[in-house]
């Protein structure tokens, strides 16, 4: 490397020419795919905004200028050159560098950010702050152009044209999100794209007209009235200037000069925002010339010479996302009034499955998961039956139109939540922990998980004949590799079932959780403890004649969940417990995830920490048992534990 082993910091960028900074920005693509090559991350991503990162660091001031970027999983070449680049092995691995913008992993990560559609939004917050302070600094925002699609992207632009603040906005226009982009706005980019040559017509006809002597200036200002009517009809352009914005563009993203004084004009606008329009590949320089959109947004280790993943040794069985696509187009086969959805994620949810079988029935609606919750809403308005395959992280964006649009209409909608419960490296926002506090509050929702991929399948076909709304909570990764065969079959409403049945402890495993319950089972009984082990299937509605015949026969009941403690299902259990009266009964052991924020790292691991795994939960049991055994008969009132 001539230069990038030097640089680590900024500084030390700013100090070369211009003409060296595309070698630079060329080293930092290389170092970006032989790391990646060997752990995995958001390769195709990053490989993308290389050059603009470069440029950015280049013309900014930085850490004093703020750059925001948006989601963050695009910003390796950044990290790399704010003094992180001998760590970026560590990448999405535990104890290592986040995979996204942490505040406390740089000061040059300015806002964390790991969702998509926010850097306008707190960059614009930024320059208010900075105009109220009288203090003087550059604010750039980074955004795609698919992330310029989400409704606060929207809102920030719209507050943003009317305060006149200065700001700088650079779009990476790249078409493509995680998959290709979709929607009005992206043919609008588009438009504008072929809209230069008429931009530079009217600059030449402009400098014709002023060039005619001693009436020139007066012509050119009797044509302008004109030239901006034809311009508002054809000039797509307009739209971003009647908005407030000035407008720089189109770009080379990958050209660095030509990046830098265009950011160097942009920092020229002093009276109002302006928005630089960059035109990039995504996944530029990835060694697989066949570009699959999908794998290499984000990638395992890879063949750096190919770009092909290197193959695993043994088959597993399927993912519950591809469990959900498959399922989805059996029941679609079926009934025609199904439609399946997501946001800007079909190959993440399984919808790219469903989009290729029945295109005229599957929708993705784009970075816009508060639209696509209010979109089905409407088509179940009309009798039909839409499932809105959601991460459960993503799914937390369109909360209130959850409540208010569906739930509180009572309409029959059905969401799939993925990437339940604790994802891995991608670290905390993703985990999905949240969406059992954030769901089972509101009255007419049925909320269930499944303890396979088989009982998903039930699940699916249970949730979508339910005439309401209803959900589905399951975990990223690979199913038990049990027969799904077999039809699905509808499970009755809000009825768990007894998997083991015992005599001295009772666990009560909600989804994900219900095969490390049956293995722990296994070794309690081994230590010579009878464990009732019950799939609780349902969290809203609970099985309550289950749950209280099972508090009447135990002296410990144990609750576990893939999820917070805080609102979860064991807090839905213990309000159970208490309507009842059952204080003096028994103890309750609420086993989940604490009151604190969830790292990233290897999933086994993170699970075996909050001991939610067999071992964890066995050796939990076994401690309970003993601290009971050890208190007199007098002291039996309810605890609560976890």
């Amino acid at each position: 490397m001539r230069f990038l082993s030097e640089i680590n910091s900024p500084a030390d960028l700013r100090q070369l020419r211009v003409d060296d900074l595309q070698e630079v920005a060329d080293e930092v693509r290389q170092f970006i795919i032989d790391t990646c090559s060997r752990v995995g991350g958001h390769t195709g991503a990053s490989l993308g905004a290389v050059e603009l990162a470069v440029a950015m660091h280049y013309v900014f001031d930085t850490p004093n200028d703020r750059l925001v970027w948006d989601v963050g999983h695009q910003a390796y070449a950044h990290k790399i050159l704010t003094g992180r680049r001998d760590q970026l092995h560590t990448i999405k691995q535990e104890g290592g560098l986040s995979g996204f913008l942490r505040r406390d992993e740089s000061e040059y990560d300015t806002f964390g950010a790991g969702h998509a559609s926010t850097s306008i939004s707190a960059a614009l917050g930024m320059a208010v702050a900075r105009d109220k302070k009288g203090e003087d600094f550059h604010v750039c925002a980074l955004i795609g152009d698919s992330s310029l699609a989400g409704g606060m992207a929207m809102e920030a632009i719209n507050q943003a044209g009317h305060l006149k603040s200065r700001l700088i906005v650079l779009l990476n226009d790249n078409e493509m999100s995680i998959a290709p982009a979709v929607g009005a706005l992206s043919r609008y980019l588009n438009r504008i794209k072929e809209a230069q040559s008429y931009q530079h017509l009217k600059e030449e006809i402009g400098d014709a007209l002023e060039s005619v002597p001693g009436i020139g200036g007066t012509l050119r200002w009797a044509a302008k009235g004109i030239k901006d009517a034809i311009a508002a009809a054809v000039l797509p352009g307009a739209l971003v200037n009647e908005l407030g914005f000035k407008y720089i563009g189109y770009v080379d993203g990958h050209n660095v000069p030509m990046l830098v004084h265009a950011l160097e004009e942009a920092k020229k606008v002093d009276d109002g925002p302006v928005i630089v329009h960059a035109l990039t590949t995504k996944g530029k320089g990835f060694p697989n010339p066949e570009k699959n959109y999908y794998a290499y947004h984000a990638t395992g280790p890879f063949d750096p010479k190919t770009g092909l993943p290197y193959k695993s040794g043994k088959a597993a069985p399927p993912t519950y996302t591809e469990v959900f696509g498959r399922t989805m187009c059996e029941l679609m086969e079926k009934d025609e009034k199904i439609v399946a959805l997501t946001a800007a994620m079909p190959d993440g949810t399984g919808v790219d499955k469903v989009l290729e079988k029945f295109p005229e029935r599957s929708f993705d609606v784009g970075i816009a998961e508060q639209h696509a919750v209010t979109f089905c809403a409407g088509m179940a308005c009309e009798g039909l039956k839409p499932v809105a395959a959601i991460y459960s992280t993503f799914l937390q964006r369109g909360f209130d139109q959850v409540i208010h649009d569906v739930c509180l209409q009572e309409l029959d909608v059905t969401f799939a939540m993925d990437r339940a419960g604790i994802v891995g490296a991608d670290g905390p926002t993703h985990h999905g922990l949240l969406d059992i506090a954030y769901l089972r509050s509101y009255p007419n929702i049925v909320l269930m998980a499944p303890k396979d991929e088989a009982e998903m399948r039930d699940m699916m076909l249970t949730a979508i004949d339910h005439q309401g709304p209803a959900a589905i909570r399951y975990p990223r990764g690979n199913g038990t590799g049990v027969d799904i065969s077999g039809a699905p079959q509808k499970i009755a409403l809000g009825k768990g079932e007894i998997l083991r049945k015992g005599s001295d402890v009772a666990i009560i495993a909600y989804g994900s959780m219900v095969q490390p319950a049956i293995d722990a089972a296994e070794k309690l009984a081994a230590n010579g403890v009878k464990p009732t082990v019950v799939n609780a299937r349902f969290v809203k509605p609970l099985d309550e004649e289950l749950i209280l015949s099972i508090a009447n026969e135990n002296k410990i009941l144990v609750t576990v969940e893939e999820a917070y403690l805080a609102g979860g299902f064991g807090s839905a259990v213990m309000e159970l417990l208490e309507s009842r009266g059952l204080q003096d009964k028994l103890k309750v052991v609420r086993m989940g995830v604490p009151d604190e924020i969830v790292p990233h790292g290897d999933p086994k691991k993170l699970l075996a920490q909050y001991g939610l795994d067999a071992d964890g939960i066995s050796a939990r049991v076994i401690a309970e048992i003993s601290k009971t055994e050890g208190h007199s008969s007098e002291n039996k009132r309810l605890r609560v534990v976890g």
